[in-house]
């Protein structure tokens, strides 16, 4: 279906509805990439678009930029995240025409319009999803008087008090306004116009020119404090004196705890460490698994892939980076964390003696995340495409995870541990089939990602703030907790000095890595069933059950590792 142009009005517009609800627009949305646009009720508000994508009904508001009346110019801007049309139709064609994603977080692409069905309903709300401006009630008409040249409401009237058939009058608002015009409201105006009318007479007892109406946009922001002030046509800003009182202020939403500022301290004394410190979240009721679960669980198998499934690789990425920044202690560490481990965050703490319990949990992590995703690969018992799949599924996502896009390199070494793993590299049949249906992955597993993971193993690997949120502190903390690394005397031994001296950089760089992930994560809104999917508590208790999660940490990992080896070579006998 043709997806109409940008100079159409929106209500001639067959895929709008009109005033809609969210359970009805969800309602007419039956496959994926079926889209429609609504007004969100009767009291206002700006457009939404409603799209179904991967089984979900998304619904995506539009940004309406009020701008003020120019000729040549639209009456507004219309924008879903960044790029900015001049109309609703502009903003649809673009995204449709294009196949591009409504957002990036969630991947979805409008394709097919849902087409309306009966005559369009209108509401209170119409005005402001309409392209053009609503009309102005014109002004009461006074009498004509030729001995009043000031008086110029009257402007394109004769000179009878009521006009006749063939006089039309004119009401202001479809005047052109200039800059040089002078002020034709009476009367206590509100903030950006004149509050002194011109009279009658002004024209004739005043010297001087009427005094111009202030040129005050029509969206105003107040200025942030300690920026410079800039001017701009499309979001300009106002001094502080015109804000508003902050009792008839409209509440912000309250910010979630990874984009909130830190606490400064009030001095900088040292503060004696008091305890070791752990930031595994509380436990509490799951929504995927029960009280009391047994080992790799179908059911929950099934939700998890279904859950996955519905997510691309860049949002699963956001997930796992704002789980990660939070069980190393880079983001939302309280003040008694603080208090009690005496610095201000994980990457401080994991070098210091009192850091043995975080370094111990930094390491499960890593390895129930390699063992959950080489048990993605290795429990898929269907065709081989379906193992190829997994395959390139791991590799996309560490591709997300790289610096440079989420800079999560705990999730890229997880996720690149579960490729490497032995289970995993040794089905080349499964291998081969991934660079058949899938080169692009392949080639960026072995020209791209093998080489990257060797050097940060190495801690040669790239490690600035700016493209990293998170570093790589898994060869740290194993020298830390006494492993000895392997290889020949001399190399193991600058390998040594390279990862010490990488682990007191991250250290000293740690506000710095603290902006660089709140600042990827600002305006990000997880799953809530996926983040816990991705906690070290949940793996845990997926992959060994709940009695068993409780076992020693190293009969946990040989056990698993001879489950899938079995499941390994039931996927590929050795001949």
């Amino acid at each position: 279906m043709q997806v109409p142009q940008d100079g159409e009005d929106l209500a001639g517009q067959p895929w709008y509805h009109g005033p809609l609800s969210r359970q009805k627009a969800e309602a007419l949305l039956l496959q994926d990439g079926d889209f429609l646009v609504r007004a969100p009720g009767s009291r206002g508000g700006p457009p939404v678009i409603s799209c179904r994508w991967r089984g979900l009904a998304l619904h995506f508001q539009v940004f309406r930029v009020a701008l003020r009346p120019r000729p040549g110019r639209p009456a507004a801007l219309f924008q879903l995240e960044d790029e900015q049309f001049p109309s609703m139709p502009a903003l649809v064609h673009s995204y449709v025409a294009g196949r591009r994603p409504l957002s990036q977080a969630t991947g979805a692409v409008a394709s097919r319009p849902v087409v309306r069905q009966g005559p369009l309903r209108r509401s209170f709300s119409e005005d402001a999803l309409m392209d053009s401006p609503a009309q102005e009630e014109p002004l009461r008409a006074r009498k004509w008087s030729s001995s009043q040249p000031a008086d110029l409401e009257h402007t394109g009237q004769t000179g009878q008090d009521d006009p006749g058939a063939g006089a039309t009058a004119m009401p202001v608002c479809t005047l052109p306004r200039m800059g040089s015009d002078p002020t034709l409201l009476k009367g206590p105006t509100p903030l950006g116009t004149v509050a002194d009318s011109l009279r009658a007479s002004d024209g004739q007892l005043h010297a001087k020119a009427p005094t111009k109406p202030l040129r005050t946009p029509s969206l105003a922001l107040p200025e942030a404090p300690g920026c410079t002030p800039t001017y701009c046509e499309l979001v300009p800003r106002v001094p502080s004196t015109h804000k508003s009182p902050p009792s008839q202020r409209c509440p912000e939403p309250e910010s979630p705890w990874w984009e909130a500022e830190e606490e400064e301290e009030e001095d900088g004394c040292f503060i004696r460490p008091q305890a070791e410190v752990s930031f595994c979240p509380p436990a509490h009721a799951s929504c995927l698994l029960g009280p009391q679960n047994r080992p790799l669980e179908p059911k929950a198998l099934h939700t998890l892939r279904g859950l996955f499934l519905e997510h691309h690789s860049g949002s699963t990425a956001l997930h796992l980076l704002l789980v990660d920044c939070q069980a190393t202690g880079l983001l939302g560490v309280t003040k008694d964390q603080r208090s009690a481990m005496g610095v201000a965050s994980g990457l401080e703490l994991l070098t210091l003696p009192h850091g043995h319990r975080l370094r111990l949990e930094l390491l499960e992590r890593h390895e129930v995340l390699a063992l959950a995703g080489a048990l993605a690969v290795l429990g898929c018992a269907g065709p081989l495409e379906e193992r190829a799949a997994a395959l390139r599924g791991l590799v996309e996502l560490a591709l997300a995870l790289r610096p440079g896009a989420a800079g999560d390199l705990p999730g890229l070494a997880a996720v690149m541990g579960a490729l490497l793993m032995p289970q995993v590299s040794r089905l080349e049949r499964t291998w081969r089939q991934l660079r058949r249906s899938h080169t692009d992955a392949a080639l960026a597993f072995e020209q791209e990602l093998k080489p990257l993971m060797r050097a940060l193993d190495e801690g040669a690997g790239p490690c600035d703030p700016g493209d990293v949120a998170l570093p790589h502190v898994a060869p740290a903390v194993r020298a830390l907790e006494g492993e000895e690394p392997a290889g020949p005397l001399e190399e193991s031994c600058e390998r040594l000095l390279r990862t010490l001296h990488g682990a007191r950089r991250a250290a000293r760089d740690a506000p710095r890595f603290r902006q660089a992930a709140a600042r990827r994560l600002r305006g990000f809104r997880p799953h809530p069933a996926l983040r816990e999917a991705l906690t070290t508590g949940f793996v845990r208790r997926l992959l060994w059950g709940s009695r068993g999660a409780e076992a020693p940490r190293a009969e946990r990992l040989e056990k698993f590792q001879r489950v899938l080896t079995v499941l390994s070579q039931r996927l590929e006998p050795d001949r």
